[in-house]
This record gives structure tokens, sequence and C-alpha cells, in this order.
């Protein structure tokens, strides 16, 4: 208070004056030349293709009227004899705005590149570049008010050196404490760096099957084939087997039937061959082999494995039901037929007794 007491009896009204009035034009002027930046570059930004003029309109639109008030309060005082500790202390104030208005041009220019490229992957489908958009936009805001809060205690007088490394021994017993959440979060930035799904992808995690429809910080949300959203913690998800069937090339199918045993042996020769050329008859369907696999309890076994050239379960299953429906054709024009579990008991009867007797002695 006695500095600025000083401040107005060493200066006589006519330099007051001419300081107030050198505080009031350069303030208008440049709240003016901001306003007159901005809109220039509102209607020139948008006519080219140049990214760097969309990043100044953002940095543009980031300058805040208390650092342009400070600075015309500057040029003000420098009109005026001002106290030594007064000048010293309006000086690391100056210092301080400073500090922060750059923090917030930083950010500025960080959004403004984010945003642009979220814009790219959203027009590409590209979900993964999305995810670690989101990952990039918060890790990159923590580093940046780090430092400028640390730039800020510096500029006040404070030991950092000594802040930061008690922050070191109080960050081990918080990280204790926040373990569970200090996992998800690394976690997150795991799923975000190793790409084991995107957003979009189909996914099976033990009994869970369903799409990805956001990955955050701490959970990823799934919308489950039975229609709800499912919130699971990322740190769990990582620790469980994940079954990405979004990024499936191919579909392996195997399957078997079995044909009665009193089919001949000539028509169960013919059976792969026609199992082959019904496959290679479908679209979407590439045949691998066809086999007599093994002499069932009830059935002649065999084995057919083909690959889907698509990944997506609805045109696996109309492919399936087509070979199903050809099958039954197949059995029909051989004469024979699809065998169903059956059960044959030979009785051995001693010589000389009946039937009847055999079944009374068994009762």
């Amino acid at each position: 208070m006695n500095d600025w007491i000083t401040l107005f009896t060493r200066n006589d009204i006519e330099h007051l004056a001419v300081a107030l009035g050198v505080f009031a034009v350069a303030f208008l002027l440049l709240t003016s030349v901001r306003s007159v930046v901005v809109n220039r570059l509102e209607k020139f930004a948008p006519l080219t293709d140049n990214h760097w003029d969309d990043t100044l309109l953002e940095v543009a639109r980031a300058t805040r009227r208390f650092a342009l008030l400070a600075l015309s309060l500057m040029f003000g005082l420098r009109m005026l004899e001002v106290p030594d500790r007064l000048d010293r202390l309006l000086d690391k104030g100056m210092v301080l705005v400073f500090i922060l208005q750059v923090g917030l041009w930083v950010q500025a220019a960080l959004q403004a590149w984010l945003l642009r490229r979220q814009k790219s992957s959203q027009e590409n489908n590209n979900a993964q570049l999305q995810t670690n958009l989101s990952m990039m936009r918060w890790g990159m805001q923590l580093v940046l008010w780090t430092v400028v809060t640390l730039m800020v205690l510096d500029n006040l007088g404070f030991n950092i050196t000594t802040l930061v490394a008690s922050l070191g021994i109080g960050g081990v017993a918080v990280a204790l404490a926040v373990q569970n959440i200090l996992g998800d979060l690394f976690a997150s930035l795991s799923i975000s760096l190793d790409k084991p799904f995107l957003v979009g992808d189909f996914i099976v995690v033990d009994n869970l099957s369903g799409t990805v429809k956001h990955v955050g910080l701490k959970t990823t949300r799934i919308q489950s084939i039975t229609g709800e959203e499912v919130v699971v913690a990322n740190n769990d998800l990582l620790k469980s087997r994940i079954r990405n069937y979004k990024r499936m090339q191919e579909r392996r199918i195997v399957f078997r039937f079995g044909l009665t045993y009193d089919t001949p042996t000539e028509t169960l020769r013919q059976v792969p061959e026609r199992v082959k050329a019904i496959i290679d008859g479908l679209d979407n369907a590439r045949f691998d082999r066809a086999h007599f696999a093994a002499l069932g309890e009830s059935s002649l076994d065999f084995e057919v494995v083909y690959y889907m050239t698509v990944a997506d379960y609805g045109p696996y299953m109309d492919t399936q039901q087509q070979i199903n429906l050809a099958l039954m054709e197949m059995a029909r024009d051989l004469g024979t037929g699809f065998a169903f579990p059956t059960r044959t008991l030979h009785l051995a009867l001693p010589e000389g007794q009946s039937l009847a007797l055999a079944s009374a002695a068994a009762g």
C-alpha cells in the first residue's frame, strides 16, 4: 500500500493523466487489433487449403483481455516514476500473465491441430486414430499445464526442486491409494498404443460379445449383442482374452454330417466330390477338403472344411444354410439318408432256449 501511495506522491496530476491516457489508448488499440485480426482470419481461413491460418485464428481467439489489460497497464506505468519494489512486483506480475497467456496460446494451437486430425480420421473412418487423439489431448494438456504451473511457482519464488521432490514422495503414497485407477489409466494407454481393438470392432471377452462404442481413460463401453451397454474397466479388459472378429480376414468352418450304415461304398466315394461341387458353386466360399472321417456309433461320418472369404456372420449363416439344403438334395439323389442316433441289440440265445424263456429269465 505504501508503494502505491508513493507512486501518486512522486508524480503530479499531469503525469498521472498522461499515464492514464496511455493506458486507455493502449488497451483500446490492442483490443481493436485483436478484433481486426480475428475478423480477417475468420473470413480468410475458410478460403484456403492451408492449416496455418486456421491455427493462427484459434491462437488469436485465445488472446485474453486480462493479458491486454496487463500489457496496457505496463505501458501506462512507464510514463510514471515507479518505486523500485513496486516496479519489481509489477514486472513479476507481467511475467505471470505472459506465462498464462503463452499456455493458452499453446493449448489453442494443440486443440486446433487435434481437431483437424480428428476430422480427418472421421472422414477416413479411422477409429484407432480417434482413440489415440483422445488420449493425446488428455496427455498434452496435462504436460502443458504442469509445466505452466511449475513456471508460475518458480517465478513466485518457490523452490520447485524441493517441491518436485516432495511431490515425488507424496506421489508414491497417492499411487498406492489409487492404484486401481492408475491401472485403468495405463491400460487405456496400452489400448491406444497396442491397438488390440478399435472403436466399431466386434469383440468377444469371456462371456461378453458386442461392438466397442467408446474407449475412455478408465473404462471401455461395449454395446452387447442383446442391446444393453456394458461398461468394462480397461485393466480388467486387458487381463482377459479378447477375440476381435472385426480383424478376421476369413472365417474357417468345420462341420460334420453322417450317412446311414447301409450306404454303398461306391456312393460313399462320390460324396466328397459332390460336396466340393456344392461349395464351389457358392459365392464368398472356398472349398478346402471333405473326407470320410470316421465310423461312428450310428453313422458314417464325413468332415468338411471350407473358408468364407468375408468375415461377417450373416453371410456365413446364409452360406451354411445353402450347403445344408444342398446336402439334403445330394443324399436324396444318391439314394441314401442322414443317420440319427440308433442302437441295435443282438441277443445270443443258448441252443434250445426260446426268446420267451430268455425274456422271462431276464425279468
